[in-house]
């Protein structure tokens, strides 16, 4: 069931396409471009879940990185229609850069010499793509007087017992870098942009290269649960034991695809009830088995992007294509559960990749 299937169903119904909130068209359009995906993959599971043209991890123009729901779908835009910079904006963002501020309020932009600067503008004709901003709503309890959500954060933790905190879901419309004329108008912005986007491909010591901040991490036992390397030829998180265990490294084709699997099964631990309180008990081939494996998936994928390295479909999983697609065409909505399992998943992981980076920097 495409999505002019589902906006047909909801006509008929009564509620019409038009009655659509902004979140149910992005949604939609999420699930559409997820089918597409692993349609794709399904005519050859053995390619990569994202292309190599993509430079980075997705940031907005502050050099902000979008969180994993966020990128998730921000790097399949990506792919679909050739950007290599996943650099985005809003169009009001965009506009911003004609003008600085100052004290007496915006003044149009100028150079060293005064002159006013050309124009940057969103290139005619351009669509918008969808991403998911939370806000925040602070009510104080007992006058109901709102206060703004960065003063909440600084409050003590005994001072913010007198306030309610409501988060709500807001879509913001951003384009590529690529879809304004950026490049033209101000080019020093622009290659600036692409010299800080120019992607984290790790260095490969023939095909068996090590990334040393994981092996730091199961070396020393740095994440939530043990990792460890046996010789055999599964790959699987045991949740009885609290353990991830891999086949040796020397027994995958490439550190890439070692990295990636170990990755799958770190993002299957982070469901367990102390943590994100994901998995539940479910049979072999299920629905709810089947969920989690993409889950997993999209999870690893996501690292493995946000670490340089291309993800493969695992062997494993590539029995759920059929049953991820029935669900998507099915329900919209399934595809919003995946992505904030993925979005709470990766961010586990990357922070702990990030904090091992540091300390073996640190150790170096």
């Amino acid at each position: 069931m495409a999505y002019k299937t589902r906006k047909a169903q909801a006509k008929k119904a009564g509620a019409g396409a038009n009655s659509e909130s902004a979140q149910e068209r992005a949604l939609n359009l999420f699930a559409d471009m997820m089918i597409e995906k692993i349609e794709s993959i399904m005519t050859d599971w053995q390619k990569p879940w994202f292309t190599e043209g993509i430079a980075s991890w997705p940031k907005n123009l502050s050099g902000r990185h979008y969180n994993g729901m966020n990128s998730l779908m921000l790097l399949m835009h990506c792919e679909k229609e050739g950007y290599k910079y996943p650099v985005f904006c809003t169009f009001d963002r965009v506009m911003g850069l004609n003008y600085n501020k100052t004290s007496v309020g915006n003044v149009p932009a100028v150079d060293a010499e005064g002159n006013k600067r050309p124009m940057v503008s969103v290139n005619k004709g351009e669509k918008s793509f969808p991403v998911f901003l939370t806000c925040f709503t602070v009510v104080e309890k007992d006058t109901n007087n709102k206060i703004k959500y960065e003063e909440y954060r600084q409050m003590s933790d005994s001072e913010k017992e007198h306030y309610n905190v409501y988060p709500s879901t807001v879509v913001y419309n951003v384009f590529n870098i690529d879809q304004t004329n950026m490049k033209e108008a101000r080019p020093e912005i622009y290659e600036k942009i692409i010299l800080e986007n120019g992607g984290k491909k790790q260095e490969h010591k023939g095909e068996m290269f090590h990334f040393d901040a994981m092996d730091r991490m199961m070396e020393e036992n740095l994440w939530i649960c043990p990792i460890k390397q046996l010789h055999g030829d599964r790959a699987f998180y045991s949740q009885s034991k609290k353990l991830i265990v891999l086949p040796e490294f020397s027994q995958f084709k490439d550190g890439e695809s070692f990295y990636g699997t170990a990755f799958h099964e770190m993002a299957h631990s982070t469901g367990a009830e102390e943590h994100l309180n994901r998995l539940k008990p479910a049979a072999f081939g299920s629905p709810e088995y089947a969920k989690e494996e993409l889950v997993a998936e999209l999870t690893s994928a996501m690292i493995c992007q946000y670490c340089g390295m291309d993800k493969y479909i695992k062997e494993d999983s590539a029995p759920y294509l059929k049953s991820w697609l029935s669900s998507l065409k099915e329900e919209a909505q399934f595809i919003k559960t995946i992505l904030l399992d993925v979005k709470r998943a990766s961010a586990m992981i990357t922070k702990a990749i990030e904090d091992c980076s540091i300390q073996a920097a640190q150790a170096a």
